[in-house]
């Protein structure tokens, strides 16, 4: 039977412990032991740290794995590539693992490359922004971190030392980005790439608390837009997964388009999307199985993008509050057939950052009105 590596354990890594299965594979999972999900559910289970990039690598020598992957961990993301690199398994180089995974690194990438993305400044301590115009607000972000965690709006000078030693606590490299707020409405890009050719899958319409910390309440695919403004988005991301040199795998990419159309690039991750995108929203919205393409690819196979479902309007949306209850129980009554799947849990405190949240309403439509009416409100 052939084998596949899977880096990370938790929930996120599930669908593709299931699909690699539900594919003919043998599942071998790497993550610190957690009592998590892929932990149960692996045909093999090692309980090594997904950062422990030799010890790993030198397990999947052994077994003769066949491919290596992960989805929506950028952290995993970096042992993936540096085994597969070793084994000479499909991958991307490390050079673009570490452009992909570091925000610093990233931004000097598209400015050489004359990709529209926000200025920004890479600082370890206020002091370092001592003797530098600023025009606030401003956003201040970890490094290398994904999830919304860490990330703040600030309004004036006085509030970036908290701001970046929050960012900084977030990060696993201490240090931070300070850089211009780039206005407009938020949307992610989903591609798969092999051998450096790009196929674009989907778009996705991004809702948030907004400011300061830009948490996701939920998310609406296929994006609302023009097929002018698909056209321009696909120029620019096409462009940018050249930039960094990503010719494998999946990618995510986040940007801002403004009231006048004008794109400018968050981010780009070398892995799915999280939140339900990757594993779900693009399936349901296109058809594409994504999971199955990411492993297709991750094994040197041409990714099979033909569809195994027929396309609807695919919606989640995350529980913050008693008004989301409040909806998904509207939904219940009215439109109980839309509903995937969903998990809603008490509410206890607050949500400070993705992984806090309350749980999420996984939902289907044959039409966009329909889906628009359980969706969070624009902000």
């Amino acid at each position: 039977m052939k084998k596949l590596a899977i880096i990370g354990a938790s929930y996120l890594q599930e669908p593709l412990i299931r699909k690699a299965q539900e594919m003919g594979y043998e599942t071998h999972v790497f993550a610190w032991k957690a009592n998590d999900v892929g932990e149960r559910i692996a045909d093999h289970f090692y309980p090594i740290s997904i950062i422990e990039k030799d010890e790993i690598l030198e397990v999947c020598r052994s077994l003769d794995i066949s491919g290596i992957c992960t989805i929506a961990s950028d952290l995993a993301v970096i042992t993936v590539n540096y085994v597969a690199s070793k084994l000479r398994l499909p991958c991307n180089s490390m050079e673009t693992t570490l452009k992909s995974t570091n925000k610093h690194l990233m931004r000097m990438a598209f400015e050489e490359n004359n990709d529209p993305s926000p200025k920004s400044i890479l600082v370890n301590s206020v002091d370092d922004l001592e003797n530098v115009e600023l025009a606030f607000p401003v956003i201040v972000k970890p490094l290398d971190r994904s999830g919304s965690r860490g990330i703040s709006k600030v309004y004036e000078r006085e509030q970036l030392p908290d701001a970046i030693g929050s960012a900084k606590e977030q990060g696993f490299e201490k240090s931070a980005l300070v850089e211009e707020f780039a206005e407009g409405d938020e949307y992610s890009v989903e591609y798969i790439s092999f051998e450096g050719q790009h196929h674009f899958l989907a778009m996705t319409k991004k809702y948030t608390t907004g400011d300061p910390h830009f948490i996701e309440t939920g998310h609406l695919e296929p994006a609302p837009v023009s097929d002018e403004v698909l056209g321009k988005v696909k120029d620019v991301v096409n462009h940018a997964l050249d930039t960094l040199g990503i010719t494998n795998g999946a990618s995510h990419t986040e940007i801002k388009i403004d009231d006048k159309g004008t794109i400018r690039i968050i981010e780009i991750g070398g892995r799915m999307g999280g939140d339900f995108i990757g594993s779900d929203l693009v399936r349901i919205s296109t058809g594409i199985d994504f999971v199955r393409a990411v492993i297709q690819v991750a094994v040197g196979e041409k990714p099979d993008l033909s569809k195994v479902c027929s396309p609807m309007i695919a919606g989640v949306r995350f529980i913050f509050n008693e008004e989301d209850i409040s909806v998904y129980n509207r939904l219940s009554d009215k439109d109980p057939s839309m509903i995937v799947s969903s998990e809603i849990r008490e509410i206890k405190g607050e949500v400070s950052d993705s992984s806090t949240r309350f749980g999420y309403y996984l939902m289907a439509s044959k039409d966009m009105e329909t889906m628009k009416q359980y969706m969070p409100e624009e902000l």
